[in-house]
């Protein structure tokens, strides 16, 4: 058995092991929180109780989940990409540029009640994701294409700094919209619907399926872009595909659960802690743990102070830098 192969060898049965999981904590989101478990039981008898369970809480389930699995995904490729353990799906400026998208929107429309609830369909959904994606044209656009990574990565970081400065400005001179912005910049899953559900599944496919074709590109640049050169790797392609990948997977999150913190920076550290694999395991494996641990999150978030709910987005930050802080504290040990 070869070195490769050996690497492998468990990483089958923790993503079984991951993806039982990922199905109790969506059963357990669909049945926790605040008279739920009263419509989890009666929902085959009871024509409102199914509702609840079917059209809400199901939903909300789900997309929590696939939202932590297309973050974990984003992370994992962006990990690999730069070959930084500390990057993350917001690394390309995608957060600002959705922050800026919604400020922008909500400011058009004055914040109004109108416009808040139109994140069930078009409104503050696809100004996020336009945002997003516009943020990460820009940041290639200063970065003079994906060739340099070390470039690439710093535009980014100056692209989120000044995205992020012209949020604030919007929010200054319209005020009205602080409140109406809060629950995207904390995360929620209240508003995910079966739509958003099927939207985020098909991109996460779709990214899966890409970032799985370039694994073995990114097992070679985890040895140096010098060394992946010699071996024959097409860079630019690579870089462009996986850029496209982690802008896609994180613009499709964020646009239907807002700004979560850490999902996508924990849950490749969680697996690598977990498993030795190839990017061919260790990139559905993030995914799979993403979905996992947001969910699990989504479920903490609505039982700790129930009746009211956590912002989920909190709550990661806390549970995914207390993590972080224990594993930077454990290898330095």
């Amino acid at each position: 058995m070869n070195t490769h192969t050996q690497t492998n060898i468990h990483a089958p049965r923790w993503a079984l092991l991951l993806l039982a999981l990922g199905l109790v904590v969506v059963w357990l989101g669909t049945a926790a929180g605040s008279q739920g478990w009263q419509a989890w039981w009666s929902a085959g008898a009871d024509t409102v109780s199914r509702q609840i369970v079917w059209e809400i809480r199901l939903p909300r389930s789900l997309g929590a989940w696939l939202g932590g699995a297309l973050l974990g995904l984003a992370g994992a490729v962006a990990q690999g990409l730069f070959r930084n353990p500390l990057a993350d799906p917001y690394l390309l400026g995608s957060a600002s540029g959705a922050s800026l998208g919604v400020g922008v929107y909500l400011s058009l429309w004055g914040g109004s009640a109108w416009a808040v609830n139109a994140w069930l369909g078009l409104g503050l959904t696809g100004a996020a994701f336009v945002g997003a994606v516009l943020a990460v044209v820009l940041t290639l656009v200063l970065a003079r294409g994906v060739q340099q990574t070390l470039r690439l990565l710093l535009a980014g970081v100056v692209v989120g700094v000044v995205l992020g400065a012209v949020t604030s400005l919007v929010s200054l001179l319209q005020p009205q919209v602080l409140q109406a912005m809060q629950g995207f910049m904390l995360g929620s899953t209240a508003f995910v619907s079966w739509s958003a559900c099927a939207t985020m599944a098909a991109v996460l496919a779709l990214c899966l399926v890409l970032a799985w074709i370039f694994a073995r590109v990114l097992d070679a640049l985890s040895l140096g872009e010098a060394t992946a050169q010699s071996l024959g790797v097409p860079l630019p392609l690579t870089s462009m595909v996986m850029v496209g990948v982690i802008s896609l997977a994180t613009g499709a999150a964020v646009a239907h659960i807002g700004l979560v913190a850490f999902v996508g920076l924990a849950a490749p550290h969680l697996v690598r802690s977990l498993v030795r694999c190839t990017h061919a395991w260790r990139l559905p494996l993030s995914a799979l743990m993403g979905g996992a641990l947001l969910v699990l999150a989504d479920v903490m978030a609505r039982v700790v102070l129930a009746p009211q709910e956590l912002p989920v987005g909190v709550l990661t930050a806390v549970l995914g830098g207390g993590y972080l802080l224990w594993l930077m504290r454990k290898r330095v040990g």
